[in-house]
């Protein structure tokens, strides 16, 4: 990948600035409820996990009635896509940070990679649902904030080869190749007693860049 990779300095989107309207009474109330369906949720898929957690037990642990549930999820399925996109949400502004402030695709992938352990790292409530429910999570990765946030990454990667910082490639491929790779050593780490974000963004940003010749040595295992 190192051989890949130029030192063109990497294309930086627009930044949106927009102004934020104070929200109504009402529309406080909505929120606060959505917010309380979310937070019930997160602790019963983090007790129960998501096979056996009902509607019934997220609605009895929020308090609300049963009505009002329903008028913001059908199903527990849509309530922990909502949560996987709460937790896209938070780690997409810092990965545009990352790239904003990379001067090549090579500082890019280690700032990136870096954020994203750190976050698995540091979000508890994140870390508690995908620790509980890892396979779920693998399988539940067509909600719109993730979609869109996989998308973001792979237009960074046409653009870079637009303007000379990578070399013609499939962008598809290789956002699919990045993202893999942040889940699944993601996933490894989160089971692990002891969570180090340094070593797992290491390993990750030298299979990337270097290839199995530049990962790190470890003692073999018996």
């Amino acid at each position: 990948m190192t051989d890949l990779v130029k030192s063109a300095p990497l294309a930086f989107p627009p930044i949106s600035l927009e102004k934020r309207k104070t929200p109504g009474k009402r529309e406080l109330t909505k929120q606060n409820n959505r917010e309380a369906i979310l937070n019930a949720a997160r602790a019963v898929f983090t007790d129960l996990g998501y096979g056996a957690t009902s509607v019934r037990d997220i609605i009895r642990k929020t308090g609300l009635a049963s009505g009002t549930f329903y008028n913001y999820f059908k199903s527990k399925e849509e309530v922990f896509e909502a949560l996987m996109d709460e937790g896209m949400r938070r780690i997409r502004p810092r990965l545009r940070a990352e790239r904003i402030r990379s001067r090549t695709f090579e500082d890019f992938i280690r700032n990136a990679y870096h954020t994203y352990f750190d976050y698995l790292a540091s979000d508890r409530h994140t870390f508690q649902v995908m620790r509980r429910n890892p396979n779920t999570v693998r399988v539940r990765m067509d909600s719109p904030e993730i979609i869109a946030g996989f998308e973001e990454i792979r237009e960074y990667i046409v653009e870079d080869i637009r303007n000379g910082a990578l070399p013609e490639l499939d962008a598809e491929y290789l956002m699919a190749a990045l993202v893999g790779i942040a889940m699944e050593i993601g996933d490894r780490m989160l089971a692990r007693p002891e969570m180090d974000a340094e070593q797992a963004s290491a390993f990750a940003t030298a299979l990337v860049l270097g290839g199995l010749h530049a990962l790190p040595h470890t003692k073999a295992e018996k």
